[in-house]
């Protein structure tokens, strides 16, 4: 996959794997000139060819929902949930592509599953599946659902998964790895294949961070409510008491998340003024 990007050459020195390595760790800061700040994105990622990634996460979404139907998990379109989210996603998408231009050209799509886990996602390519226990189990209010599918939207739209995939790959850097990465073998080729395990990839705490962030950004400028995302960290904490959510497998919870958020909230709430026409001090208090 990355012989696309590089010259077939013969020979690859310690050198050019420096040069390569230096490259590939700049960065690029997309998104809109105010609201919530973060860091730079990675390019690492380039390594991973996204169309690729997202053909096969296309694929593996549709099975997804092939098999769903088959034992109908899968919600109609007329259920009021599917309606619901759809509506709230409606909202949210205009105000995501100033993070990843590239996404305006992806086919987005959104459904629900029916299902007791407490679960969510968004793959490469703008493949967004709830399921009905995450609804359900947490009583998401609008807010918090938009808080959800504000985080894993900010997930692909800053592509994390080809990033994870990317470092996975130079964290073997043997004589195979680096024959693939001059067009002799299929780097990452395996990852691809895999499927819906590319959502099984860990983020790191940089990662959550960022979609927390970014995805606070995207929902506030949608109108709907930054705070929300401290109530949904409690409920989740309640629900973790017991058993920890699916969710939350790849998902660090904890004190940490709400203290990040409210430590950018005051760029979100004026965001979320802004949308809602008013200023931040006339916004009522919020109740989840």
């Amino acid at each position: 996959m990355i012989s696309s990007y590089f010259p077939r050459l013969k020979r690859f020195t310690l050198c050019g794997l420096v040069v390569l390595l230096a490259a590939c760790g700049s960065s690029s800061r997309p998104g809109p000139i105010d609201g919530v700040r973060v860091g730079d994105s990675s390019s690492l990622k380039d390594m991973v060819p996204a169309s690729q990634l997202e053909a096969a996460a296309s694929r593996q979404y549709n099975a997804m929902k092939q098999k769903a139907a088959e034992k109908n998990a899968l919600a109609p379109d007329n259920h009021p949930q599917v309606i619901r989210l759809r509506g709230i996603a409606k909202k949210i998408l205009p105000h995501a592509y100033a993070w990843n231009p590239e996404a305006q050209a992806w086919k987005w799509e959104i459904n629900l599953f029916i299902s007791d886990q407490v679960n969510a996602f968004c793959m490469p390519g703008g493949k967004i599946a709830f399921y009905t226990g995450i609804i359900e189990k947490l009583n998401l209010n609008d807010d918090e659902v938009a808080t959800v599918m504000g985080h894993e939207i900010a997930h692909a739209l800053r592509e994390h998964a080809r990033d994870r995939i990317a470092k996975a790959q130079l964290s073997n850097l043997g004589a195979s790895v680096l024959s693939s990465a001059l067009g002799l073998g299929n780097l990452g080729g395996q990852a691809l294949g895999q499927g819906l395990q590319i959502l099984g990839l860990s983020f790191s705490r940089a990662d959550e961070r960022d979609a927390d962030l970014v995805g606070m950004d995207i929902a506030a400028r949608a109108g709907y409510d930054p705070r929300a995302g401290i109530s949904l960290w409690q409920k989740m904490g309640q629900l973790s008491k017991d058993k920890q959510p699916e969710w939350l497998s790849t998902h660090p919870s904890g004190d940490s998340r709400i203290y990040e958020i409210q430590r950018n909230i005051n760029e979100a709430l004026f965001l979320y003024a802004r949308a809602k026409n008013t200023t931040v001090d006339k916004l009522p208090n919020y109740k989840p």
